[in-house]
């Protein structure tokens, strides 16, 4: 009996080895997928991660770069030629508008009109029925002027170039806009007017203002118990003439300023550009 028990032990032992065997391996491979699989996974998530780093740092220095530009300060010289040229420019282009047809007869903020102190000729004459001979000297003058203009340019050039700019930082970055023009007339508008003189006077004679002028003087004072008068027309016209010059340079001093795309030069709008 104990042999036949030791038998059927050894019988079913034999027939459980194989199952476990079969066991172990199936867990061993198991476990070999479950350790490749997460090694395999965290290698994927980390590679999309440094890229989405590395674009956004690039991101933030190219912004970075376009925020912080670098101003240069004007310098003293810079100021002083950027004030050279427009004054220039401002000279060439008052000269060109003021000699044309119509510079100063036409335009109503340089218009020369009849000389104030002989206006009591001008309105005598009209209530005589002269008023024609009047309105004619007025454009006569005019075109003195406008005759006159066309040779200006060289002496108003002579007079900027050796015009002296202490203050030309203080003058290019003014709120005025016709600051250089104006300090250009405070220092040179009484010797402007003495070298323009004899061109101003050719001009009157040229288109007949002196002639007509006279005439009505004379008529004037041949009236009974009118106080005879003898005013001077040439320096009068040349004062008119040289103003109104001044005027067309401030208003194109006051485009350069207000309009840098129109400046043309690189100093003009280093100067001025705001």
């Amino acid at each position: 009996m104990t042999v036949f028990r030791t038998l059927a032990v050894a019988c079913t032992l034999a027939l459980l080895a194989p199952a476990a065997a079969q066991a172990q391996t199936t867990k061993t491979t198991t476990a070999k997928k479950t350790t490749t699989t997460k090694k395999t996974t965290p290698v994927k998530k980390t590679t999309p991660a440094k890229k989405t780093t590395t674009t956004t740092t690039t991101a933030k220095a190219a912004v970075t770069k376009v925020v912080a530009p670098v101003v240069v300060p004007l310098t003293a010289d810079e100021a002083t030629g950027g004030l050279r040229e427009a004054l220039t420019q401002a000279v060439g282009k008052a000269v060109a508008q003021a000699g044309e047809t119509d510079g100063f007869n036409a335009n109503a903020d340089i218009r020369i009109p009849f000389p104030p102190e002989a206006e009591l000729v001008a309105a005598t004459l009209r209530k005589l029925r002269a008023g024609a001979l009047v309105d004619n000297f007025e454009v006569a003058l005019n075109r003195a002027a406008e005759t006159a203009a066309t040779q200006a340019k060289p002496i108003f050039l002579n007079a900027v170039q050796n015009l002296s700019l202490q203050d030309a930082l203080s003058l290019a970055t003014s709120r005025e806009t016709d600051a250089a023009t104006t300090l250009l007339y405070e220092k040179t508008a009484t010797d402007l007017r003495t070298a323009f003189q004899p061109t101003v006077q050719q001009s009157l004679e040229k288109t007949g203002a002196i002639k007509l002028y006279a005439e009505m003087v004379a008529r004037y004072n041949k009236i009974p118990l009118v106080t005879p008068l003898n005013p001077q027309l040439v320096p009068y016209a040349t004062e008119k003439t040289v103003d109104g010059l001044f005027a067309l340079m401030a208003a194109e001093e006051g485009r350069i300023r207000a309009n840098p795309a129109a400046q043309g030069s690189a100093l003009l709008k280093r100067v001025f550009g705001k």
